[in-house]
């Protein structure tokens, strides 16, 4: 990327594919590009160079709203900071993305999701009102209700205690081996590492290592 005292190379020479249904988990130390990495991967980001594909669709060069149509009711996100719209109900905040894809029984869907995340019982709960691990809750239903194709997640137990931080990655996978989700995993955390197919190891904007 430019930046006024030059050129600021985030990410180098990445070569990485994703197999369908594969749960790939990217670890690196804070500034190392893992974020940046998955970022583009997701279109969310642009890259300077090169090559993304997503869906066979070349990302690179797209604008905001074309990668956006790409990703519509086939790819979720999770967050660490859970992203959230304040104010608004457990069971608004999963029937967003249902709504934006025009799905004619939202709510009812919606309520599954929740269901599937043991929430039903707050569906009518403003977001504010729970706890950090049911907010994250209701991400991973909000992300899982389109039933994604892929699954993009940041650092998703990065703002949980280590006991809420296992069930909710237990709860992560469980979904991801139910729907047959392909998912993208960032964290730092050497227990989610573990749990995947494959893990990729970022350092300084490199990739140094990929095993399964």
């Amino acid at each position: 990327m430019d930046t006024p005292e030059g050129r600021l190379d985030i990410l180098k020479n990445i070569s990485l594919d994703v197999k369908y249904r594969e749960a790939v988990v990217i670890k690196g130390a804070s500034g190392s590009g893992k974020t940046t990495l998955l970022g583009l991967m997701a279109g969310l980001d642009q890259a300077s160079s090169g090559e993304v594909l997503l869906f066979g669709e070349n990302l690179h060069g797209r604008s905001e709203e074309q990668r956006s149509a790409i990703r519509a009711g086939k790819v979720g996100f999770v967050f660490q900071s859970f992203h959230l719209v304040q104010g608004a109900t457990a069971l608004q905040n999963v029937m967003l993305p249902l709504e934006l894809a025009g799905a004619e029984d939202a709510s009812q869907t919606a309520m599954e999701s929740l269901r599937q995340v043991g929430l039903e019982g707050k569906a009518s709960t403003r977001v504010e009102h729970l706890s950090g691990g049911e907010q994250q809750r209701v991400a991973i239903a909000r992300a899982f209700a389109v039933k994604p194709q892929v699954l993009f997640a940041d650092e998703p137990t990065g703002n949980l205690d280590a006991a809420t931080g296992r069930q909710i990655a237990d709860l992560m996978f469980d979904l991801r081996d139910r729907f047959g989700t392909t998912l993208v995993l960032v964290t730092h955390e050497n227990e989610l590492l573990e749990r995947g197919d494959r893990q990729i190891l970022i350092e300084a904007g490199s990739l140094i290592e990929n095993r399964e």
